[in-house]
């Protein structure tokens, strides 16, 4: 629908208002509206007060294509989650703003749904884009993305796993280790006849390798598994319990994340499955839900919001010229024991 005159007006008035009319109306230079619109963290709260003050009643639109082109900077970090639908991501990603937003960044987000391809199409567009820095899901990228990314000398940060020899940067935690815990935890409980469950994604399947060599070492023998192509469908969890129980009874299941776990354990309540009398569930990421079912899952917990603060902070000190003093930062992560188990 075609905009009516009066708005017509309007658009052109806020097209025709320029820096230095923000500047004059504030009461300060161009420089520092400028410093407003890019560094604001440069600037004392009653400044930067002033100067959007004068933005907000002139309506002022930057011309941030312009800006960048000037400054070669785009003040835009890309981020790239499996989904956005399992909130343990969306944590990570509330981190990441947290630490960029003061700085003057926005996050443009993309979202691969599990597919290395579809991860190798976002890092070219986002590239093309001339984004500041990069932030990637995982350390097992499609072939390319480690060249198009070092050959664009853009910053990237890769989260959520860990290895020697990152991109660039790395923020994140062991899986294989987390399983090889989980899996010492059931057994230093009494557990011997274990299970997993959990995604066809490569950072489950080495919590599942973690956990298999653990089991195998202390004695509990094969450990009986299915996988699911989506990793937090609660709703898939059910069916796969099912599979399991085709081949046997297991005393515990550790998931690969606790909308799996919860997915288990509402199953077990439908099927009068007592919990954990029958059997211990356990989860990973120690996401609102492991607290909030009954009985409460048992949980690694990982620190997603930290880990997305740590990721930002890392990107603004290589972009600001201060490389961190560790390029492989390991996280970490705690068993939060509860009744499940």
């Amino acid at each position: 629908m075609a905009a009516d005159p009066p708005t017509r007006k309007r658009i052109a008035e806020t097209r025709s208002v320029r820096m230095v009319d923000v500047a004059r109306a504030a009461g300060v230079s161009s420089i520092t509206v400028s410093r407003a619109l890019n560094s604001p963290d440069k600037l004392s709260p009653a400044t930067l007060r002033k100067v959007r003050t004068a933005i907000d009643r002139l309506r002022y639109v930057p011309n941030l294509t312009a800006g960048s082109l000037a400054s070669n900077r785009s003040h835009t970090i890309a981020v790239i989650v499996p989904t956005i639908s399992n909130s343990i991501f969306s944590e990570t990603i509330d981190g990441l703003a947290r630490a960029l937003a003061p700085h003057g960044y926005q996050l443009l987000l993309g979202q691969t749904q599990y597919r290395l391809e579809e991860e190798a199409a976002l890092v070219q567009a986002f590239l093309g884009r001339r984004v500041d820095g990069l932030v990637l899901t995982g350390v097992r990228h499609a072939r390319g993305v480690r060249s198009s990314v070092m050959r664009a000398a853009t910053p990237v940060v890769e989260t959520w796993d860990l290895r020697d020899r990152p991109i660039n940067m790395l923020a994140g935690f062991s899986n294989v280790a987390a399983g090889r815990t989980a899996a010492r935890y059931l057994l230093d409980r009494g557990y011997r006849s274990l299970a997993f469950i959990g995604g066809e994604d490569d950072r489950s399947a080495k919590r599942l390798q973690g956990f298999r060599d653990q089991a195998l070492a202390g004695g509990a023998g094969a450990v009986a598994t299915a996988l699911l192509p989506s990793a937090s469908n609660p709703a898939e969890a059910g069916q796969a319990l099912s599979r399991i129980f085709a081949s046997g009874r297991p005393r515990a299941i550790f998931c690969s994340n606790d909308m799996l776990a919860a997915g288990v354990l509402f199953e077990c309540a439908r099927l009068r499955i007592g919990v954990p009398g029958e059997l211990a569930i356990m989860g990973f990421a120690d996401l609102p839900i492991a607290a909030s079912v009954e009985p409460r899952l048992t949980s690694i917990q990982v620190r997603a919001t930290g880990m997305g603060m740590l990721a930002g902070q890392m990107l603004l000190g290589e972009l600001r010229g201060e490389p961190p003093r560790e390029r492989v930062v390991d996280l970490g992560y705690a068993v939060v024991e509860r009744a499940s188990t």
